[in-house]
């Protein structure tokens, strides 16, 4: 229940008479008052795994108490949302990706987009004769009739299924496999060290474009969309309970060169402490914070 709710509540007991004790209608941990902040972020979506350590960093410099929670995939992150379980998904892709999730929990609150150009991808090794999702047809027992996908609940695998693989007529000679964007990128791994032939989801920004040697399949069709925008989504009611977050939310814009050194130190250099890769950040880039205070 949002602070604004609760108060609500509170409000109309009192106006009854009743007394109300401290500790039940005293400010909940989300509210305006409060200093606790839930951030939502789907496990190997380094996306969003660096931008909600950036601004748990951020956060607790500025007295609040934050917490990141792991939540499966895009359907459950967003229902959590719009539930108040959460406060703010970080990295939402809510243009193409995520377009259905916020068609259907309209009350979500877009804080605006802090990276302009992302996009979602087929990808294939760089040794890899292909040129074009179009040029799949016809070579499906060269990959063992599978397309290797990501999270079953992820805006990706619906955009594969539903518009890529009956654009380009693939559906009777390709398999969509899905597991997690670990374990595809496990998959993508052993192949490049076989020098297999595979094709996978991916999408821009994504540290994998880079660690690995592997370029994206033209996409003629258009049927992996436009690139987006990547976005802060807030529950309902966060811009009002947590004005200032929202304010410096709003202003964040990253750039190609600051989003890639980001995500580098979170994925490469502090494989296991994100935070401690914030911080680096943050002290090499003090006019990026200057820029949303």
């Amino acid at each position: 229940m949002s602070t604004t709710v609760w108060k609500k509540v509170c409000a109309g007991i009192a106006a009854l008479g009743l007394t109300l004790s401290l500790a039940a209608c005293g400010d909940d941990d989300s509210g305006s008052d409060g200093k606790s902040i839930t951030l939502g972020i789907i496990p190997g979506w380094t996306d969003g795994v660096s931008m909600a350590n950036l601004w748990k960093v951020v956060l607790e410099d500025e007295g609040y108490d934050v917490k990141i929670d792991e939540l499966g995939d895009a359907p459950l992150l967003y229902t959590s949302l719009n539930r108040g379980d959460v406060d703010v998904y970080p990295s939402a892709w809510p243009e193409v990706t995520h377009a259905s999730l916020m068609e259907k929990f309209p009350k979500l609150e877009d804080l605006g987009s802090y990276y302009d150009n992302a996009k979602l991808t087929f990808a294939v090794p760089e040794y890899s004769s292909l040129q074009s999702i179009e040029d799949l047809k016809g070579k499906g027992s060269d990959y063992d009739g599978k397309i290797i996908g990501i999270e079953p609940g992820a805006g990706l695998t619906k955009m594969t299924k539903e518009s890529v693989m009956p654009e380009y007529d693939l559906e009777d000679e390709y398999q969509l496999v899905t597991s997690s964007t670990a374990t595809m990128l496990a998959e993508l791994k052993r192949a490049v060290d076989a020098d297999r032939d595979i094709v996978v989801t991916l999408w821009r920004p994504f540290w994998a474009n880079s660690s690995f040697p592997v370029r994206d399949l033209e996409d003629p069709k258009g049927a992996l969309g436009d690139s987006e925008t990547l976005n802060e989504i807030a529950r309902p009611d966060f811009a009002d309970d947590f004005a200032d977050v929202a304010d410096m939310m709003t202003k964040a814009k990253l750039t190609d060169e600051q989003y890639g050194e980001l995500e580098d130190l979170v994925v490469n250099t502090y494989k296991n402490d994100p935070e401690k890769a914030a911080k680096e950040w943050l002290e090499n880039n003090p006019d990026w914070l200057d820029s949303i205070k």
